[in-house]
């Protein structure tokens, strides 16, 4: 927990799942809360961000007028998206750090079922960085493209006002409601872990490239609940080898 930044229930279900001792030896996620609220160990409940930060706010959602059209709408996607039966839909977004205009942005790439995340420093949270970012991301992927990226799914945030001409030729994009967070809700949760490195203010043009990569890194190796403990990379690899075409002997 204080070495690689696991949740306490990503400890019990990742030693649970992998075998590392007998399971009678491997307490409960409450217990280890409770041992953690009680100061019997090294963890503080100021090293958990998660529980800091639980927004005990209402939850209703208010869907608002669409103001602008920047390509179809979340309405037409498939329904197929949101079950996350299928591999391969995607949701975008940005992050940013300090509120100043010069500074760097993240533009963030997460595939639906895996939880696969992307993360690409961009020069500005403008249209222009994140098309240049996509035209990098379609050549990098090549051929694999179309088995890679099926959907992606955007917010209506002006910085993705040409993504749905960029890849029209590529892939389907559809476009959430504006103020509808929800629709977008694994990017949201993503962010969250991103936050763990990156708090709200600090400049993003002082990180480095390496490190960006290594947060990256470490989202994809860190178990999740909601994929019985294995991790994105794992299921983003396990999911691509699903989606190959059988090579002829």
């Amino acid at each position: 927990m204080l070495d690689h930044h696991w949740s306490p229930d990503a400890v019990i279900g990742a030693a649970k799942q992998r075998d590392v001792c007998p399971a009678e030896l491997i307490p409960c996620t409450t217990t280890l809360y409770n041992w953690i609220d009680r100061q019997i160990m090294r963890t503080k409940n100021i090293h958990l961000s998660e529980k800091l930060s639980r927004n005990t706010k209402s939850k209703t959602r208010k869907d608002r007028e669409h103001k602008r059209d920047l390509g179809p709408s979340i309405a037409e996607r498939p329904e197929g998206v949101e079950s996350r039966e299928t591999f391969g839909h995607w949701e975008i977004d940005t992050v940013i750090g300090s509120k100043h205009k010069d500074d760097a942005v993240l533009l963030t790439l997460v595939e639906r079922q895996t939880r696969f995340e992307v993360l690409l420093k961009i020069k500005g949270k403008d249209a222009q960085p994140v098309t240049e970012a996509i035209e990098r991301l379609v050549e990098r992927a090549g051929d694999h493209m179309p088995s890679l990226f099926k959907t992606i799914t955007s917010d209506n945030g002006s910085e993705f006002s040409a993504l749905h001409d960029t890849l029209k030729h590529v892939t389907d994009v559809y476009f959430a409601r504006p103020f509808a967070s929800y629709e977008r809700g694994t990017s949201e949760n993503q962010h969250k872990l991103i936050r763990r490195f990156i708090p709200k203010g600090q400049s993003i043009s002082s990180i480095s490239d390496r490190q960006v990569q290594r947060i990256q890194r470490w989202m994809n190796d860190y178990p999740r609940k909601i994929l019985g403990y294995r991790t994105p990379h794992e299921r983003f690899v396990q999911a691509m080898q699903h989606t190959q075409p059988a090579h002829s002997a």
